[in-house]
Parts: structure tokens; sequence; C-alpha cells
């Protein structure tokens, strides 16, 4: 057997490789001698077929299924040991002749080989790189107040109905005729809910102001929600279809009016955020939020500064070559049902990423960065705690997170996507060990500003 590598713009290479009938011969005999102990023929005990008749039925395919594996095997290995960067698989040259598998060896296949470009990015200290400190002040500590006070509330019975509040009404609702009457045998639907805040079309949302229970709305949903076949369908217990034709008024009888009540800011609020007595007091309460607040404002700040580290990485780097007719047919091979246009549109962002792919394989491999199962783990963990302090669950227990966590990776993409986070994490802190950090202190609004 011989390879031929052939690398002359050092991002598109050919590789031909020449096998002889002895490399594999011995291979393709064992095989079809398992054939012959398994092969089940009429007239014939099983293991006692003719050598003949087995070649004759598998002899074809096992030669072809072992020259493809054994060609395989050995392009991977040249690979490896001749430490070529291979970007996706090797794809049959379009210079590849056919080959006769009938005939004996040798055999010649030839190989299109898409090499990623050759460039050097290396961060020390003599790199300098803003790292941006998200304070916990007062206004964000108040909003995530107001998110607590939100989630505990609870409605209240209200005398008249004020938009402003976002009051919620219950009434029955009758179709009306022509004649302004209710519609014999029109639709009906008891106990309607409503949030007249959140109608549409003004003069239909006036028609509710200052309503009381008791009183009589005639009102035309239609008109109401003109672009939200769904919110009418809804409300009216219909088919999404029926909506289209659907033109009538109804009367809308208020039968009780809620009004959402924040909670106070209160012990019962401290015990259900925190648990029993862990908090006694307004402000003990708000320094345990400004302390909770700190994982999620650091990984912000760890997300900055991975955004600015690959600016400043490809930037130094500059414009690399990429074999681009080679990996455009990768591309389509992996999207055979979107086809060419789908490439061509979406080629250049696929380059991009491939860059920062590259560039961050090299800074992984130079602060000698390892992921550990357990890594990826602590990534699940902490993107469902995020997930859980999103909804105000702040002190989910470890256990309950430890087992959504798992359940999480079970998913295969969700799993992929936890490897990536693990190497990036770990890429962060090491990174804010190598390079000199311009530390700066923000709030989280300003921080926002600057991720515009």
């Amino acid at each position: 057997m011989n390879i031929l590598f052939e690398n002359p713009d050092k991002v598109n290479g050919l590789m031909t490789v020449t096998v002889e009938e002895a490399d594999f011969k011995d291979d393709v005999e064992k095989t079809l001698k398992d054939y012959r102990k398994k092969a089940n023929f009429p007239g014939f005990r099983p293991g006692m077929v003719p050598m003949g008749l087995i070649k004759k039925q598998f002899g074809a395919s096992v030669k072809m299924d072992t020259l493809n594996k054994f060609v395989g095997e050995k392009i991977y290995t040249y690979i490896k040991d001749n430490k070529i960067q291979m970007l996706g698989e090797p794809l049959p040259s379009e210079k590849q002749e056919p080959v006769d598998i009938e005939k004996d060896g040798p055999y010649t296949f030839m190989f299109d080989i898409a090499v990623a470009p050759e460039f050097k990015i290396e961060l020390n200290g003599d790199t300098k790189l803003a790292y941006y400190n998200i304070k916990a002040d007062d206004k964000l500590i108040d909003q995530q107040v107001d998110m607590f006070a939100s989630q505990l509330g609870s409605y209240e019975k209200a005398d008249s109905y004020d938009g402003e509040q976002r009051d919620m009404l219950k009434g029955d609702l009758r179709e009306l005729d022509a004649d302004g009457n209710t519609k014999e045998g029109g639709i009906t639907v008891d106990g309607a809910v409503m949030m007249p805040e959140y109608i549409k079309v003004e003069d239909q949302k006036k028609l509710f102001d200052n309503a009381k229970p008791g009183d009589i709305i005639a009102f035309n949903p239609r008109k109401a929600y003109p672009d939200n076949d769904a919110e009418v369908a809804s409300l009216l217990k219909i088919d999404r279809e029926a909506v289209k034709s659907m033109d009538s008024d109804f009367s809308y009888q208020v039968i009780e009016i809620s009004r959402f009540k924040k909670a106070e800011v209160n012990q019962e609020m401290f015990d259900h955020v925190f648990g029993k007595d862990a908090v006694k007091s307004e402000e003990e309460f708000r320094a345990r939020i400004a302390e909770g607040l700190k994982p999620q404002l650091q990984a912000n700040s760890d997300y900055k500064f991975l955004i600015d580290v690959r600016k400043y990485a490809e930037d130094a780097v500059g414009e690399l070559t990429f074999p681009d007719a080679l990996l455009k047919r990768v591309m389509l091979l992996n999207n055979k049902d979107k086809g060419e246009e789908y490439v061509e549109k979406n080629y250049d962002e696929s380059i991009r990423q491939l860059k920062w792919h590259l560039i961050k394989e090299q800074l992984v491999a130079a602060n000698n960065i390892k992921v550990e199962d357990a890594d990826v783990k602590a990534a699940a963990k902490e993107a469902a705690r995020m997930q859980f302090a999103q909804y105000g669950m702040n002190n989910v227990p470890d256990e309950y997170l430890d087992n959504y966590a798992g359940e999480m990776l079970k998913k295969r993409d969700s799993a992929a996507g936890f490897v990536d986070s693990a190497v990036e994490n770990k890429l962060v802190q090491a990174l804010k060990g190598v390079v000199t950090l311009d530390e700066k202190t923000v709030t989280l609004d300003e921080f926002n500003e600057l991720m515009k």
C-alpha cells in the first residue's frame, strides 16, 4: 500500500491511496470463512457450503466492504500520524477514475482533503483586554424585589374596571342579531374572561371603561382583535377557521372584576424566597438578592470578555484562506435537502464560525485546558440554575438542580452544547489569569448598552 499526499496551496489537499491485493486479501478470506460458518444454503449442512458458492454469493460485496474499511483506516492513521488538521471528512476526488473491483489490484483511490489554514495566535500579559464587573445597584435590586412581589401577588375584587390596573373581567357573552338582540341559536359563552387592556382597537377598548358588575357592553370581537384570529377563537370557544366568517356583535354582561395586587415586602415574602427565617429584614433581603445575582452577573461579564477575546484574536489573526470550493461541497453534502442556494447564503457565516473554532482550539491547547464529565455537569447545572432564577426561584435545592441537569444531558444536542459551554467556561477563567485585565465597574444598564 502507498499513500501520497499533495498540498501545494496548503489548504486544498489531494490524497492518493494505492492498495495492493495482498494488503487486505487475508481480511476478505477471514470474513468469507465467517460467512461460510453461518451460511444456510438448501442441500448443505451449516458450515459445509462450498467456498466457491460463498465467494460467488458474497465475494464482491465483502471485498468492497473490506477494501473501503481498510482504506478509511489507513487515511485516518496517515492524517493523525502526519498531524494534518483536516476540516470535515475526506471527499472522493473529482479526479477519481472508476475502480473495477472484479479485477485484481492494485486499486487507486483519490480523495480531496480540506486542510485548515496555518496561523498562530498567542495571548499573554502584553495582551490588554477590558473586563466589566457588573454591580447589583439599587435599581437592579428594586427590579428583583418587584418581580417577587408580582410572582407572589394575587387578585382582589374591584368595584369598577380600570384599564391602567390591567383588571380582569369575568362575564357572559351572547351573540347579537342585526337588531342588537340576543341571536336565537347564536354563540354563548358563560364565564368568559377578558382583559380589555389588551384589545388592539381603541374604540372597542374604550367600550369597557369604568364598567361595573352587572353592566352589559356591546362590542365586536372580530373588530377588537382584527389581526388575532386565535384570540377571537379562544374567547368565543370556536374553531379558528370559523373566525374568518364571524362578524357579529356580542353582548358582554360583567359578573365580576378582579384586580391584581402585588404582594407586600414582608416576612412572608422573605420566607417564600429564601426559606423560613433565613432573612429577618428588608435590608437582609436586599443583601441576599444582591449576593444571589453575583453568579449571573459574573456569567454576563465572562460572556462579554469572551466576545472581546474573540474580536481581539480574529483581528490579530487577520484574513485566512480556506478551501472554499471544497468546503462548499462538504456543506452541500451535509445539507442535501436544502440545496446550493442555502450553501451560498450561509457559507460566509459558517466560515466566520469555523475561524473562531480554529482559534479557540489553539487557545485551549495553549492553556492545557481539559474538560471532564464533572465540568460538563456543572455547566448543565448552572444553566438549570439560571432558568429557575428567571422565574424568581433562587432557592432551588442542589439535588433538584442535579436531577434537572441530568435530564438535559440525556439529549444529545443539549449535551454537545454543554460540552462547548464547559470548554468556554474553563477558557475564560484561564485567559483571565493570562492577559492583563482592564477592569471597569458598570451598572447592568450600562453593560446592556455595551452589549448592543
